[in-house]
């Protein structure tokens, strides 16, 4: 996923989503696991209490008796972490009597703590142990006076929470363990449901991409009714664009047509003819066939918008171009080299490469003494798209570097001494110009011209 795509965006919000949740879910369930586990050993340690005030309560005298330890041997073991203590209400007071575990030592109650009775009259607290370890202690105020008499009693109970931290502990981490493995699932499926989800976009975007190629000339499929009026609008700008194409070609073979025929009757006219204006009148009538071969062919490629343009064979083309040069200038006995990797492909029509790269090449073997090499570069990116270059070199004897731009302008012919139109050069500038490409020309290493021309990539 790149950094700016719609899945990447779409997976971090789920996952910031299911990570927020999941982690207040385990923060509630850590939360209720710790108070039941409180409350079962509250109420564990309530029993206790209940059986230390039956067996502390007097029997015929006036005198509370001291219960034995009969009830848990962990109030009989020094320091178990079990303890009990009984005093009088005044908390200044020493327990009258307390677990033989506390050997001793005793510990804070809740009353000593300033802990107010919940309704069910028990205090409840953690205090500091013999040991320093954290007890759970559980503390109710009972009167065992007779009649008028008031005899108010503390009694409580204290409880070690190592177990119930070790529980809590136990829990917490199934708790933890079993969110992160449904987190962790849940982001696979939401992974899974993202590039499902995208995927006829994928698809309409690999279409584009071959119609863009030349491979397909409009979208095909039944996408998610949430798509189709996407395609069905796109299906709809290609076709008006490829209508668009089609009637700016008819205009043009239309104009073309149009005007051959009254340029020809002009020019047989005055071939027919002799002397200084019929010489005059055959040579404007040829610059205005030129002229609009080279308009014709610059509208021909600007009404070329609809997506698809085609895509050609380079070394195939350079090789038929220069088996019909190398017959046409047999008599020169021209060395003509072509060097071209394979694979490389012309992102446009064929007839345009053939234009293009003919024009070159036949200015090469015109101006050429024995040699004309044709090298192609392997596609390279070039300001953002895939790009080659067509170098074409001669021996001949070059053009000055002032010279160099005016042969690229459009209608601009520097030499009349070889036949040929002379507007070769600028109907390339301008083709090439028209495929975001570009021509240069430069010297030779030779001290002859070269001609380099770069050309979008398919």
């Amino acid at each position: 996923m790149k950094g700016n795509s719609l899945a990447l965006r779409l997976l971090i919000s789920s996952a910031a989503w299911i990570v927020t949740i999941l982690a207040i879910t385990a923060a509630i369930l850590i939360s209720l696991c710790n108070n039941i586990l409180e409350a079962s050993f509250d109420a564990r340690l309530n029993q206790y209490l209940e059986n230390i005030i039956a067996r502390t309560a007097p029997q015929g005298t006036h005198d509370i008796r001291r219960p034995d330890d009969d009830g848990e041997p962990l109030f009989s073991k020094p320091l178990s972490g079990a303890y009990w203590q009984i005093r009088p209400q005044d908390p200044n007071s020493e327990p009258m009597f307390k677990s033989a575990s506390l050997v001793g030592e005793t510990y804070k109650t809740p009353s000593e703590l300033g802990i107010k009775p919940d309704e069910r009259q028990l205090r409840q607290t953690y205090a500091e142990g013999p040991e320093g370890q954290l007890l759970r202690v559980l503390e109710r105020d009972i009167d065992f006076g007779q009649e008028n008499e008031s005899r108010i009693f503390s009694i409580s109970v204290a409880f070690d929470t190592a177990d119930i931290d070790t529980e809590a502990r136990y829990l917490t981490n199934i708790i933890v363990l079993t969110l992160a493995l449904l987190g962790g699932g849940l982001l696979l499926a939401t992974f899974f449901q993202v590039r499902f989800g995208l995927s006829p976009l994928q698809d309409m975007g690999r279409q584009l991409a071959a119609i863009r190629a030349g491979e397909e000339t409009r979208l095909h499929g039944t996408p998610p009714s949430e798509i189709q009026p996407l395609q069905e609008e796109l299906n709809a700008l290609i076709e008006a664009n490829q209508n668009v194409v089609e009637r700016a070609r008819t205009h043009v073979g239309n104009l073309a047509h149009a005007l051959k025929t009254p340029l020809s009757v002009i020019m047989n006219e005055a071939a027919s003819q002799e002397g200084e204006f019929a010489g005059k009148v055959s040579r404007q009538a040829t610059i205005m066939r030129q002229q609009i071969s080279h308009y014709l062919d610059r509208a021909r490629i600007a009404a070329q918008i609809r997506p698809a343009v085609g895509v050609t064979d380079v070394g195939a083309e350079l090789t038929a171009i220069s088996r019909a040069l190398k017959k046409i200038y047999e008599a020169r006995s021209l060395t003509l080299e072509v060097e071209c990797p394979g694979g490389v492909r012309f992102f446009g029509e064929k007839q345009d490469f053939d234009e293009m790269a003919g024009n070159l090449m036949d200015n090469a073997c015109k101006w050429a003494r024995s040699s004309v090499v044709v090298r192609v570069e392997q596609p390279a990116v070039a300001r953002g798209e895939r790009t080659f270059r067509l170098i074409i070199e001669d021996d001949g004897p070059g053009l000055p570097e002032s010279f160099r731009q005016s042969a690229v302008k459009r209608g601009q012919r520097l030499d009349e001494s070889v036949p040929g139109s002379g507007l070769g050069l600028s109907i390339v500038a301008d083709l090439s110009h028209l495929y975001r490409g570009s021509l240069s020309l430069e010297e030779a290493a030779g001290g002859g011209l070269r001609a380099c021309l770069m050309l979008p990539a398919a």
